[in-house]
């Protein structure tokens, strides 16, 4: 559990993870090596970072209501001066609640939960009575990706001035969105209405004006919500499948909607890739099912246990479930009633047949998810061919004609894995403007071959498989592989099969613009202990190269394991995505500046760039630059969540290093070059018990969109009506729509703009 001050956060029971196989983690393959490669260097300067708080954004400010967002004038300098990458003053930490951005910088927020999608939705009254959130921005907002548009409305990828923010909505903070906070039990069916809802994806218009500011189009005719209600197809080898058949879909081909979506990815054609992250939470199983579907050693509670859809996966205090016990759903709202829109809920196993009821509703959840956010009557599609586990990001690498595309991939949970896939198809570069974008995604996304990583000890790795074909796979004596589609369903099972390397919840990844080189962020692993523990439950790892510290946090407030994450980098064999091996390092490790240098401040961050849990990762195509955001816990003591700015080097820019704790244990990595005030910079710092999370840019690099997602989410239930109790009242307090001082948080969307008209970073 996570502590800050005197309030206690439950860890997401999500991402613990429930990968009991006995795979090597990055601790026990490795016994040496570290590389300290060209890390996020920095030592960054004190930093007068410039608060945008109640007098800065207020003056910026803006409504929920109309077609546009009022902001601040902008007034660009005739001249831009010459551009110096990281040139800005580094922001400090804060604990305030307030986004800060560095000196000569403007952040202006544009689109808040609730905020209207059509000219005919009222403006969010922000008390909890509001509705239709089929028509408003949703909830936490998340990964996000920019669009742009031709003054005639037409796809631009080169449009600067007009786009389309297409955006997730991964969860909720549910106590906001109710007038008395959420009914415990039996959920009303208005309150359920609301929050599922309130999930999926939004497509807003957000259009640049003469005074240079960026301001969403509330009429625009783009606009759209994509809910869990939405019907979408599903696509590719698992189409079909006996696993896949429900109530919906005797046919097993179409599902309903997308939930919990985390991290985005934009096709070299111009489509949206959104990964459907921590969706098992969201099922109910009745007392008993795991009997009635034939007990523990049934294949179909093998893989809803390997998914953590089982109640010997959740806790009654210090305590888990047995198999006859219920599974508790995460909001309830298969009790809100007998219509089918609830009762697909529960994925119990009734007496009949799979196509009777939703015991197999979970197995179409879980993929990557493609939506065509310029043409409304598009179809939506699930790539089952990407695989089915906790999808964070999609990143492609560069595509290069006559060449697969290559796309990799992160399971955002402890002790899970990195994979990529390579397409079957070729790139034809034709197809980047080709105008049915859909139909290239069936082209180069339902054909071709998932692989997953596994790392050694001496800085190597390979890429191994997942086809049924695989001895490792059809002979796996933990589950019976029936056939492709049951691999691509039950992808944890296959990597469990091929004994990948377990990671540190490996969450976003991007590829590098000029080396090509792919960048992972593993977020942190409350279970990494200096010697694995298999008995314990979820499973304790050991060390190995590429997970190599556990500890306890220095501040003393119980965090112990990987504590402060780190973030690993690929280099492929030959430049080639679709090599089967790579080399890697560790390219830089989160840790709290004054921690000890030789086992957790590994790359030498000072106070002015130290930071904890890496989250969101995104190269700027624009200046090249590493954006680098946090969803942290540990340091939230000391600072909010934030956003870094890096220059980083190469795999193998560093050298070796060997950890040795308590004169017994040691552990040899790679490691990256130490970070310096050259190549690390904190840029951003939001607001109270926030995550910084979703980066994207206009094509000139000169807006940089940026999400604050869940601002004051800790709240005792029964104390929403008490605004005292808030941890945050942002973006209210910032002048930002209704509320004021003492209204309710909001999840948000920024725009950075730089005052004298440059590129965001320099």
């Amino acid at each position: 559990m996570n502590k800050r001050s005197d309030i206690v956060i439950a860890e997401d029971p999500d991402d613990i993870g429930f990968n009991d196989s006995k795979n090597e983690e990055f601790s026990s393959i490795l016994n040496k090596r570290v590389s300290r490669r060209g890390i996020l260097r920095g030592g960054l300067a004190s930093a007068a970072g410039a608060f945008l708080g109640s007098v800065g954004l207020s003056a910026c400010g803006g409504n929920s209501g109309g077609d546009d967002v009022t902001a601040a004038p902008f007034n660009p300098a005739p001249t831009v001066p010459t551009e110096t990458l990281l040139g800005f003053t580094a922001v400090a930490k804060s604990v305030a609640d307030k986004v800060a951005v560095p000196a000569g910088y403007t952040a202006t927020v544009i689109y808040a939960l609730g905020d209207p999608l059509t000219a005919d939705t009222a403006p969010y009254k922000n008390d909890g009575t509001d509705t239709d959130f089929d028509k408003r921005a949703g909830d936490h907002h998340d990964g996000m990706e920019y669009f742009g548009l031709s003054a005639s409305g037409t796809r631009d990828p080169n449009s600067s001035v007009r786009g389309l923010l297409a955006m997730n909505h991964e969860a909720l903070t549910q106590q906001f969105l109710h007038a008395n906070g959420a009914t415990t039990g039996t959920r009303p069916a208005a309150e359920s209405d609301k929050e599922i809802d309130a999930h999926g994806v939004s497509i807003v218009e957000v259009q640049k004006g003469t005074n240079g500011a960026f301001t969403t189009v509330q009429s625009s005719p783009f606009n759209r919500r994509i809910t869990p209600l939405t019907p979408i197809e599903l696509s590719g080898p698992a189409r079909g499948n006996d696993l896949m058949r429900t109530k919906y879909s005797n046919a097993g081909t179409t599902t309903r909607g997308t939930i919990n979506n985390c991290g985005t990815g934009i096709t070299p054609w111009g489509t949206l890739l959104t990964g459907e992250e921590n969706w098992g939470g969201y099922f109910a199983r009745n007392a008993g099912d795991v009997a009635a579907r034939g007990g523990e050693g049934n294949m179909a509670n093998v893989a809803l246990f390997r998914y953590g859809i089982d109640p010997r996966t959740q806790r009654v205090g210090t305590a888990y479930k047995s198999s006859s016990d219920a599974f508790t759903s995460r909001h309830g709202w298969e009790t809100s009633g007998g219509d089918d829109k609830y009762a697909r809920w529960n994925i119990s196993q009734g007496g009949g047949a799979a196509t009777a009821d939703y015991r197999n509703e979970a197995n179409t959840y879980g993929y990557i998810v493609e939506i065509d956010p310029y043409e409304k009557t598009a179809a939506i599609k699930k790539r089952t061919a990407l695989g089915r586990f906790a999808h964070e990001s999609a990143s492609f690498a560069k595509p290069v004609a006559g060449e697969p595309i290559v796309c990799y991939m992160g399971d955002d949970s402890q002790g899970e894995y990195i994979y990529k896939f390579v397409s079957t198809e070729p790139w034809n570069p034709a197809d980047a403007a080709a105008p049915n974008r859909i139909g290239v995604g069936d082209k180069y996304l339902d054909s071709g071959t998932l692989y997953v990583a596994k790392f050694d000890a001496t800085g190597n790795g390979e890429w191994i498989a997942l086809v049924i074909t695989n001895s490792d796979i059809a002979g796996y004596a933990t589950y019976d592989f029936q056939n492709q589609g049951d691999v691509l369903i039950n992808t944890r099972l296959a990597a469990d099969a091929v004994r990948a390397t377990k990671m540190d919840r490996p969450e976003w990844c991007s590829v590098h613009p000029t080396t090509g080189e792919v960048y992972y962020t593993l977020t942190n692993n409350s279970n990494r202990r200096l010697a694995p523990n298999t008995s314990a439950y979820p499973a304790q790892f050991g060390l190995d190269a590429a997970n190599p510290r556990a500890y306890t946090d220095t501040d003393g407030n119980g965090n112990s394991g990987n504590v402060n994450g780190h973030i690993v980098r690929l280099a492929e064999a030959g430049g080639k995505g679709n090599a089967t091996s790579f080399k890697w390092d560790v390219y830089l490790f989160g840790a709290e500046s004054d921690a000890d240098p030789s086992l957790i401040n590994l790359s030498n961050l000072t106070a002015d760039q130290d930071f904890s849990s890496p989250d969101g990762l995104a190269f700027s195509k624009a200046t090249g630059l590493c954006w680098i955001q946090t969803d942290d816990g540990a340091y939230t003591d000391v600072t909010n969540c934030m956003m870094l700015a890096a220059i980083p080097g190469k795999v193998g820019d560093g050298g070796t290093k060997t950890l040795t704790y308590n004169g017994t244990t040691s552990v040899t990595t790679q490691v990256g070059k130490p970070a310096t005030a050259d190549t690390l910079k904190r840029f951003l710092v939001g607001p109270k018990d926030c995550e910084i999370t979703g980066i994207a840019e206009t094509p000139d690099g000169k807006a940089l969109f940026v999400n604050i997602q869940h601002p004051g989410e800790t709240i005792s239930k029964g104390n929403v009506n008490d605004p005292s109790k808030y941890l945050s009242h942002w973006p209210a307090n910032a002048g930002y729509g209704a509320g004021g001082a003492n209204g309710r948080p909001r999840s948000a969307t920024i725009v950075i703009t730089k005052n004298d008209g440059g590129r965001i970073g320099t």
